[in-house]
């Protein structure tokens, strides 16, 4: 744990990625396999699932340090890091043990999970009191799941494959599914992560082994439509398609079994049970990639024809506006996909209501053979011919737009909201499939339409994390209940947000904020309504778990409107009218 927490606190203190590239190659060419292997689990993403709950160590902290409520409070709000507080105001420990990370997850930390309450306090006072201070926090942060230390996943990723002599792309596709939840990494793991490229040679991912491909990822596309055709060149070049809005993954089929990965390389095969057999129908050694949508209980979408359009559709039907439509009925709101995901168990309930299918844009394997670095439209292809040769209700081809210049590609992308979607993806036809966001194997973009917006009236402020430990960003906004006639409309919480300002408008609004304060309610201020925001969105659907009845996707700040009274924000019929028809719940 000592060497780790070296390492911890040698990353944190360092803003320069060659020291902190220097730092994790020194730690890794010293530390025993079977640290190495945790180590990279934590620095990749990784994150165990919790082993005690932050109500009880907070409680537990608390109590150890001798400090009353208010005052443990106070601290944490001044410092912003659970973890970070609780480290800063423990007792000095008693005698300090050395002991390797590995050890230290094995024997201390995951057997935690599970225990009485009582158990873990106790077990957990005694660790504290066996840790030195310099490496409480570490150890704090691996707990709590907020190990940052302005390490990416590239960098661990250029740090093995400087210290295994291979290639980085290689390093890349052998940590899919590394850092994946539940996974407990050893030493096993680790060295094959640095093994010789020829280690390999019997096919990369092995007959049996179920890890995903690398994900391809595309870049935003913001100039002008009159630099399109400079830019690049004609819509003939590019596979057009709609971003559709569920979860993207692979599907992988090898050997006699099949996985479902989500882009955040987490394994969610036994959430979509429907999907894992539908991959038990494909041939052995196919590896998809697409969307997870949640489909139309019972419904087709379209007629035999437009069915036939949207699994195998040609090129020359990629247009017709009606299949587009029958399909953009058949998937339903991203907010139907979310009661989903939430759930740790799938009941025949939800699997008759809620029915998912498999978006598929493209195929990256084939018969065990390799297909990135095929060009995009063979790729296209060889998918359009396995899903004709093994059709599937669960296993929907995505549709291909087609036009003859960039400005009919421009309005048809103007009913994306009517459809359903986030705009088009652009992706090169002699493309190969890269990893991560690069544009060295090809290019993909994201020519996303507008965010949704409203304006909106700041009513509550909390203060941030990190370096914004002491300001106020992160605030709840809300909307009129009804028009400025209505007698007796009030604001009506509905998003909140922390991101958009820059560093000068913060410090503008953190005073106001402080001069404003009405009400305190733990590390919640409530203010007084003055200041109205423009509030983008992906997305909006029903909900009834949210005060004003709707619910939106990844909302920001755009700007600050100092030229807007708040009399003249915006109403909860301005977000009903943003909802597609469908799911409009108005009255």
């Amino acid at each position: 744990m000592q060497a780790f927490a070296r390492l911890y606190h040698a990353l944190d203190a360092s803003t320069s990625s060659h020291a902190k590239q220097a730092a994790l190659l020194a730690y890794l060419r010293a530390a025993p396999a079977a640290d190495a292997a945790w180590a990279i689990y934590f620095l990749a993403g990784g994150k165990p699932r919790q082993l005690v709950p932050t109500r009880l160590l907070r409680q537990w902290a608390q109590e150890a340090a001798g400090l009353p409520e208010w005052l443990f409070n106070e601290s944490y709000e001044a410092v912003g890091d659970l973890a970070e507080t609780i480290s800063l105001l423990l007792p000095a420990p008693g005698q300090a043990e050395a002991c390797g990370l590995a050890d230290w997850m094995e024997q201390e930390m995951l057997p935690l999970r599970g225990l009485p309450p009582h158990l873990q306090k106790e077990r957990l006072l005694a660790q504290w009191q066996r840790l030195a201070p310099e490496d409480r926090l570490p150890c704090l942060k691996l707990m709590t799941g907020a190990l940052r230390v302005g390490v990416s996943k590239l960098q661990v990723t250029q740090a093995l494959a400087a210290l295994a002599g291979v290639d980085a792309k290689l390093v890349a596709q052998r940590l899919m599914g590394y850092t994946a939840v539940g996974a407990r990494p050893g030493a096993p793991d680790y060295l094959a992560l640095i093994a010789p490229a020829d280690a390999d040679a019997d096919g990369l991912q092995g007959p049996h082994r179920g890890q995903p491909y690398p994900f391809f990822l595309a870049h935003p596309l913001a100039a002008p439509l009159a630099q399109f055709d400079a830019l690049l060149g004609p819509p003939a070049h590019w596979l057009v398609e709609w971003k559709w809005d569920g979860i993207r993954a692979q599907l992988v089929r090898r050997g006699q079994q099949a996985w479902l990965w989500s882009r955040g390389e987490e394994l969610v095969t036994e959430r979509f049970p429907e999907l894992h057999a539908m991959a038990l129908t494909l041939p052995k050694g196919t590896v998809i990639d697409g969307e997870i949508v949640v489909v139309a209980p019972h419904t087709p979408p379209a007629g035999d024809a437009c069915r036939d359009d949207v699994r195998n559709e040609a090129p020359h039907h990629s247009a017709d506006h009606a299949a587009e439509a029958a399909l953009a009925r058949h998937i339903q709101a991203f907010a139907q996909l979310q009661k989903r995901l939430g759930r740790k168990t799938v009941g025949p309930k939800i699997l008759r209501e809620l029915p998912a299918a498999l978006l598929a844009y493209d195929l990256l394997e084939l018969g065990g053979q390799d297909l990135r670095a095929q060009p995009q439209r063979q790729r296209r292809a060889q998918l359009q011919a396995l899903l004709a040769a093994h059709p599937h209700p669960a296993l929907l081809l995505s549709p291909e737009v087609q036009s003859a210049s960039w400005a009919e590609l421009a309005r048809q992308r103007e009913r994306a909201r009517a459809l359903g979607t986030e705009g088009f993806m652009l992706k090169h036809r002699q493309a190969a499939y890269g990893t991560g966001r690069t544009k060295s194997s090809g290019i993909w973009w994201k020519w996303k339409v507008d965010p949704m917006s409203v304006d909106a009236v700041l009513i509550y402020a909390q203060r941030g994390h990190g370096r914004r430990a002491s300001l106020y960003t992160d605030y709840t906004f809300a909307v009129w209940s009804g028009p400025p006639q209505e007698p007796g409309r009030t604001l009506v919480p509905f998003a909140k947000a922390y991101s958009g300002l820059t560093d000068a408008e913060i410090a503008q609004v953190d005073a106001i904020v402080r001069k404003t304060t009405r009400e305190s309610f733990g590390p919640v201020r409530s203010v007084e309504p003055s200041l109205v925001f423009e509030i983008g969105f992906e997305g909006i659907a029903p909900s009834p778990r949210h005060k004003s009845g709707l619910a939106v996707r990844f909302p920001r700040m755009l700007r600050w409107r100092q030229d807007k009274p708040i009399a003249e924000a915006d109403t909860l019929a301005s977000l009903h009218a943003l909802m597609p028809a469908k799911h409009n719940t108005a009255p």
